[in-house]
This record gives C-alpha cells, structure tokens and sequence, in this order.
C-alpha cells in the first residue's frame, strides 16, 4: 500500500516505521517545514499533524481523491464542513479522537458504564485526562469523546473543562512530562467511587490503529469511524 504522511512529528515518524516494518511503502511526507515525494501517487493518507493544517489537509487529500485518516484534534468545529466536502467528492474519510484499539474498546466500556450507571442519582461523574507537556489542545480529544459517551446517558447538559457544576460533567486536563495518555472516569459518592482506566504505555498503540484504519479504508466510499474498523458499530 503506498501512503502518504501529513504531519511528521512524533506520531507520523512512528506510523512510518511501523507502516514500512508491514510492507507499505511511504510516498508522501509533510511536516511543518518540508514536504518529499508525489501525494498522488498514495493510496491513502494519514494525517497527524496540528489543528491548523487538519482541514486544509483532509480537503486536499479529498481532492486528489485519495482516502484519508485523521487522528488531528483540536478542529472539529469545521468538522461538518469536512463531511459536507467529503460527500460532494464521493470521497472516503475517517476522523478518530484516538485511534488506539484499546481506547476503542474503552470508549464503548465507558459509554456501557454510563447506561449503568444512570439511574443511581448519587453518583458524580467526571473524566480527568493526562498527557504530554507539547499536546496542544485541551481538554484532549479522547477525553471529549469519552464525555460525549456518557451525555448519551445522563441527564448532564454538556461537558466543562476544569470547572465544577451540578449540570455538566467536569473534564479535568493535565499536562505532564512524558504522558502517553492516560484516561479515568470516576463515579463518587458519599459511600464509595468506581472508577475506569486506560493508561497508555507507548505511542505505538495509536499508530498501529491508525495503519489499521487506512488499510481498512482503502477501495470504500463515504464517513467512518473506528466503531466501523474495529465491528464496534452495534456493539452499544
């Protein structure tokens, strides 16, 4: 499969090494400051790079009709004006807060909890995430997912970064030296908490979910997700 690489920090370099370890062949790279090789000649595309460049990015590869996979966060309030592009280029695009299989599998863990757990009235809930010191964007994708996946549930009206309110849920964001990710949601009350994790040890995991998802994309039409990918779609 040839590939294309929008964004080459950290994530992008470990997808590329991964992806040639599989057999694929790189022929596009762009990073902040460079661009090497013909995208036209990719099969699909993967972008990790920074909200700024998502959207010009996706639309590009969407153009050239060539499917792409974005695991960018921090720009989805152009995110209908993707879908809208998406389907007037009979295109084929996957978004995904976090493309790691287990996070995946947390997210519909997490959404099955919330169902649970929304008759017992005495139950607080919250969603604290945990990354590096360079992520961008808070709070993180995955944590706005998660919270998004309890709403469903709950007759909490919306999610709040850092702040305390009986109508919302609150998301606390950390920022730590060398944090992979790491996700917890808690249910307290007076007489005990339950909680839910997933901790991520390496960054390899949101990479392989990534090529995952590009070779899983190729030769289809139309909007995805990892709940797509991964046979997740009923799975609620």
């Amino acid at each position: 499969m040839k590939l294309a690489l929008l964004g080459y920090g950290k994530m992008g370099q470990i997808i590329g090494t991964l992806a040639t370890e599989k057999g694929h062949e790189i022929v596009y790279k762009k990073g902040s400051n460079f661009e090497t090789g013909t995208l036209s000649e990719a099969a699909v595309a993967i972008d990790f790079s920074v909200p700024e460049a998502a959207v010009d990015n996706i639309t590009k590869c969407l153009d050239a009709n060539i499917p792409i996979v974005s695991g960018t966060t921090g720009w989805l309030s152009e995110y209908e004006k993707v879908l809208k592009k998406c389907e007037a280029c009979n295109g084929s695009f996957i978004y995904a807060s976090n493309f790691s299989v287990g996070v995946n599998l947390f997210f519909d863990l997490n959404a099955y909890a919330a169902k649970l757990m929304a008759p017992w009235k005495e139950y607080t809930v919250s969603v604290e995430e945990i990354h590096h010191t360079e992520k961008k964007d808070a709070p993180s994708g995955t944590a706005i997912t998660i919270a998004e996946g309890i709403l469903e549930h709950s007759d909490k009206k919306n999610w709040e970064l850092d702040t305390v309110s009986e109508e919302n849920i609150t998301i606390t964001a950390k920022r730590e030296a060398d944090v992979k990710g790491t996700h917890r949601v808690d249910y307290e009350s007076n007489i005990d908490t339950i909680s839910i994790k997933h901790e991520a040890h390496t960054r390899e995991g949101f990479a392989k979910g990534a090529i995952l998802a590009a070779e899983w994309l190729v030769g289809k039409t139309g909007v995805y997700s990892m709940k797509d990918v991964l046979g997740l779609t009923d799975s609620k």
